[in-house]
């Protein structure tokens, strides 16, 4: 049974790069045909996807982060990594990771980032 935990700072200062990892168990990150996403939720807003790194490691995001985005992976520890740069408070958010394909969405739990100084 695949899961996924995000782990990372719950804290970042403003200017400074979020950086989260999320650890896939029960199934290997390269595996086809999985895409692996960041997805986050401001408070009171909805869901907003951020990107994903595909099981070819090909990345994709999205277009109003993707200046700031980048996804990348270290398959020996079947994991990959979310980095944010440049955070500003509208960055607060709870982050999931999640397992995609066909439009069907394994979730992590969730991780608060609270921008702030």
């Amino acid at each position: 049974q695949v899961q996924l935990q995000e782990s990372g700072p719950g804290l970042v200062k403003p200017s400074q790069t979020l950086s989260l990892t999320c650890t896939v168990s029960g199934v290997s990150i390269t595996t086809y045909p999985w895409y692996w996403s960041w997805i986050r939720q401001p408070p009171g807003k909805g869901l907003e996807w951020i990107g994903y790194i595909a099981h070819s490691g090909s990345t994709y995001y999205s277009p109003s982060l993707k200046t700031r985005t980048s996804i990348s992976r270290d398959t020996s520890k079947n994991q990959f990594t979310l980095q944010v740069s440049s955070v500003t408070p509208e960055d607060t958010a709870v982050y999931y990771c999640a397992r995609e394909s066909g439009g069907a969405y394994h979730w992590g739990q969730g991780t608060q980032v609270t921008v702030s100084s």
